[in-house]
């Protein structure tokens, strides 16, 4: 089974665009829930996204200095 990790929504003044940093995991590692996979950053501030759930990363959609939107996703965990 697969899950899509999405830019989640960025708070009341976060805008609806984010730079991806830098990835912290790899296609093919294994991650759980709660930790941090990509680095991202706003006008206003820079942020790990953790991993919405257990899983292998099985593919990234986004490479590091692509600017992504609210709702994109980011990559898929096999779950």
């Amino acid at each position: 089974m697969t899950y899509e990790v999405k830019l989640p929504t960025l708070g009341d003044d976060g805008g609806d665009t984010a730079t991806v940093s830098y990835w912290l995991v790899e296609e093919g590692d294994n991650v759980k829930e709660g930790e941090d996979i990509v680095e991202l950053t706003t006008d206003k501030a820079a942020f790990s996204l953790p991993a919405p759930k257990s899983g292998q990363l099985q593919e990234k959609f986004v490479q590091e200095g692509d600017e992504v939107s609210v709702g994109d996703v980011l990559c898929v965990l096999e779950i």
